[in-house]
């Protein structure tokens, strides 16, 4: 039973780590999607983890069924044979896209924290990439075992600390609705899930039990609804949130100064499990090719992707890619899981 916990604390930690990221990390991710909205961002931050609990696992029972090593062989079923090609290259060109997003926020943060170029930045991070690459679903388990609990602790304390200050959960500051916050979730939700089957599919596949699976699953759809409901109420505690680009960082420097550069490592660890998810599942789809080859045209992409603004990528990018998931959502909800 230990060890049967073990992987799926081992699966929750990947679906976790894989799905937060830069934009989440910052908080403007989440102030985009739910905080401008108040209380109805709070309700509908409760529909999205409800979709990424549902969503993940049923996601995840379906690849294993399949037997799918790659998110190709579950667009097969999904989307039938004679669509998947296009849109399993969508989806490649958005993994790609998310990912260029992502290490482009970590030579962002380099650059304006650390004060070092941007480009020795990334280039760092691509080497980090590439050790923890060479040891496969191991460095992965082992990467997200390692930071998705301090994103936790993270999370956990800030919230206890505002919570404690009585500084949280400020509503008022948020007077606009519109018919995006009843969107939002779906959108949400369908586009992590979407960037987040490149990750999940091949690692359903390659656990060791059904169960081990679906517990963790279960466990890493609910911890990011506990993670998304405490960053949105922290959020939700400062006035002028909507005006800063990295609005969680300018929480810390006003409330906790001295907690800062533990949120700096936070928050590149966060970026850097979005990057090993994202370069695990694009080496996945595309075995057939040499590992150096593959990596070579990879790292390149991405360097020259990564190149332009990070805010201008993620304003971009984000919400066209959430878009073109409904329908991935969509399809997960009607078909059947086919019998294994």
């Amino acid at each position: 039973m230990q060890k049967k916990w073990l992987g799926a604390w081992q699966v929750a930690a990947v679906y976790v780590g894989t799905v937060i990221g830069a934009g989440f990390a910052t908080g403007k991710e989440i102030v985009e999607f739910f905080t401008q909205y108040g209380a109805f961002g709070t309700i509908g931050i409760v529909i999205s983890g409800g979709l990424f609990t549902w969503g993940g696992t049923r996601m995840m029972m379906m690849a294993r069924a399949l037997r799918a090593s790659s998110y190709k062989q579950l667009n097969d079923y999904l989307f039938g044979k004679a669509a998947s090609p296009i849109i399993t290259l969508m989806m490649t060109i958005m993994v790609i896209g998310v990912t260029s997003v992502m290490l482009s926020g970590a030579g962002a943060l380099f650059e304006e924290q650390v004060g070092l170029p941007k480009q020795m930045g990334i280039v760092i991070t691509l080497s980090f990439i590439l050790a923890v690459t060479l040891y496969d679903i191991k460095g992965l388990f082992a990467v997200n075992v390692l930071i998705v609990p301090m994103m936790l602790l993270f999370s956990f304390f800030l919230f206890g600390k505002m919570v404690i200050g009585e500084k949280w959960c400020n509503v008022s500051f948020f007077p606009h609705q519109s018919w995006r916050a009843f969107f939002s979730p779906l959108s949400y939700a369908a586009f992590n899930l979407a960037m987040a089957q490149t990750v999940l599919v091949p690692l359903a596949t390659e656990a060791a039990d059904e169960r081990t699976v679906k517990w963790g699953a279960m466990l890493g759809g609910m911890l990011l609804t506990v993670i998304l409901l405490s960053s949105h109420f922290v959020l939700l505690s400062f006035p002028h949130v909507l005006h800063y680009d990295i609005p969680m960082a300018e929480i810390i420097r006003t409330f906790f100064a001295y907690f800062y550069w533990f949120y700096l490592i936070v928050i590149y660890g966060e970026i850097f499990t979005s990057l090993v998810g994202g370069v695990f599942g694009l080496r996945r789809q595309f075995y057939s090719f040499s590992p150096f080859l593959f990596l070579s045209v990879l790292f390149i992409t991405l360097y020259i992707i990564s190149s332009f603004r990070y805010s201008s990528l993620l304003s971009f990018l984000y919400p066209l890619f959430g878009y073109i998931s409904l329908l991935f959502l969509f399809l997960l909800a009607v078909r059947k899981i086919p019998q294994s």
